[in-house]
């Protein structure tokens, strides 16, 4: 899966006896004795292959290990760590895992390349020793901890191709590093390792039997050897998320939402209680239908997300190694569906309403309305993805990371611009039912023609692509999004009303007369 000049490269960073080749200063720690028998103990479990134990330990007895001793230092190198465990390099890979993906969590600032090399080659040995395996590998890790590989993995990746571009602030040494391993964080590597989960787990072919109401024994029919195993089938499905989050940093939006066509992205899934996962899926899907044009479907997607976190927010509140990371997207989802909501209005729910005019979105969605396009892209800088370039950037760029994300701006802004006079041409249509093409141009302070230009365009805006049923979140239909419709005829707009109000009348009557029923029906119980 990956080259000899590859492995070649790593040798110059592998840990050695004498102590470690990257060439620089390591801080020692001395290793509590805490630490030393929780480490033992982890050990003994992932050969034992205990979930439960495993679980406890990864979710509550490692952070709380690292609030109490490596809050604002890194854990122990696994050198220091390797006198009180037995030798296991399966062991020592995820031990490291844990060690890297703290590092960059904590102290990232001070992160030298060649730790980031380090870390990668620790994910090559790792991903190799179970994809390489011609038996399904004798290993279960909880569903969370497998998650977090696949999203640090990707993270990391994402992290060193930003650090590449920025070459202002290199110094000779850091670009001498860079130039001795161009294939290191390669995005081609990358795709390779989540493909080749996805292929070994079979889990499209088993989510495909799922969605067309299989039963178990078909499920592990078409799983295979290697799919039947938890820990191929978790991996191959968090690596399709994996995919999703990949392509929409790279701006491939169709093939974000295509690798997902066999999840089905509007109920929950039956594969993962992971509450990340769902979120993750959430947010990189309603963005990648937020840049397709798709504002209806961004919305219900972005609504459902933060729905389910309203509900479940407790059960996930103490998990401290992704709580971050959760709060910062749900953050970043209001303010993607403030900026769908503007541009293609509709009904939400209440509490997601009462959310964006408490919150501080009401002052930024007021100044969208009315057009400030400076808004608009403050608002998409702050909630879009950090995006990265394919390709290894030229080393005399010195604004190369930029470069990613001015493109998907431009993108984005060329499309708010072509509606920027919508709101004010909808607010008009509300007014009247009938009104001349020519008198409604002076309104706007335009000539008829070019008035009826913007008629045409808000025509063509309010019609989107909306999913309405099937499994993958590419199909749909065309649909009006438009609380008001109309047409022209002689000069003159007909208007009418698309949406009928809600009669919350006869909605209270209902749930009043269900009361009665059931209140009869205990009493004659």
């Amino acid at each position: 899966m990956y080259s000899d000049e590859e492995y070649v490269e790593k040798d110059e960073y592998s840990y050695t006896q004498d102590g470690y080749g990257g060439g620089y200063d390591r801080m020692e720690h001395m290793v509590p004795d805490k630490v030393k028998k929780v480490m033992a103990y982890m050990q003994d479990m992932i050969a034992d292959r205990n979930i439960n134990e495993l679980t406890t330990l990864y979710e509550t007895s490692i952070p709380e290990l690292t609030e109490q001793y490596y809050k604002t230092c890194e854990w122990p190198e696994y050198l220091e760590i390797a006198p009180y465990v037995r030798e296991d390099p399966v062991f020592q890979n995820l031990y490291k895992e844990l060690y890297y993906r703290h590092l960059y969590a904590r102290v990232p600032g001070s992160l030298h390349p060649e730790q980031r090399l380090e870390s990668y080659w620790n994910y090559c040995e790792l991903f190799n020793y179970i994809i390489s395996a011609e038996t399904p590998v004798m290993l279960e890790l909880p569903n969370q901890w497998l998650w977090e590989i696949i999203d640090e993995f990707i993270y990391q990746f994402q992290s060193f191709s930003q650090y590449r571009a920025k070459m202002s602030k290199k110094t000779d040494e850091e670009i001498e590093t860079l130039k001795r391993n161009p294939t290191a964080w390669n995005v081609h590597s990358i795709l390779s390792v989540l493909h080749h989960l996805v292929e070994k787990s079979n889990i499209n072919k088993q989510l495909e039997v799922y969605n067309n109401q299989g039963n178990s024994e078909q499920i592990q029919e078409v799983a295979g050897e290697f799919g039947r195993h938890s820990l191929y089938k978790m991996l191959g499905y968090f690596s399709l998320v994996g995919l999703l989050r990949l392509h929409s940093l790279l701006g491939d939006y169709y093939q974000a939402i295509k690798v997902l066509e066999n999840i089905e992205l509007n109920k929950n899934s039956q594969h993962s209680k992971v509450p990340g996962c769902q979120i993750t899926i959430s947010y990189y899907v309603g963005f990648a239908y937020m840049m397709m044009r798709r504002y209806a479907d961004a919305i219900r997607t972005f609504s459902n997300s933060l729905l389910y976190i309203q509900k479940t927010k407790q059960n996930f509140q103490t998990k401290s190694y992704q709580n971050d990371q959760i709060n910062k997207q749900t953050d970043q989802m209001y303010m993607l569906l403030a900026i769908c909501l503007v541009l293609h209005p509709q009904r939400i729910d209440e509490s997601l309403q009462t959310t964006l005019r408490e919150k501080q979105y009401a002052d930024k969605m007021n100044k969208m309305q009315r057009g400030e396009m400076h808004e608009f892209e403050s608002c998409f800088m702050t909630a879009c993805p950090k995006f990265v370039s394919p390709v290894a950037p030229p080393m005399d760029n010195a604004e190369a990371h930029l470069e990613p994300a001015r493109l998907q701006v431009q993108v984005f802004m060329e499309e708010v611009k072509q509606q920027q006079m919508l709101p004010t041409i909808r607010s008009y249509l509300k007014l009247y039912t009938t009104m001349p093409l020519d008198k409604l141009a002076g309104f706007m302070d335009m000539a008829p023609e070019e008035f009826r230009n913007h008629l045409l365009t808000f025509k063509h805006k309010m019609q989107n692509v909306v999913w309405t049923k099937g499994t993958s979140g590419l199909e749909g239909e065309f649909q009006s999004g438009s609380e008001v419709d109309f047409y022209i005829d002689r000069n003159m707009i007909h208007i009418a009303d698309t949406k009928v109000a809600r009669r919350y009348g006869d909605f209270f009557i209902r749930q009043i007369h269900k009361f009665a029923e059931l209140n009869r029906n205990l009493r004659d119980e």
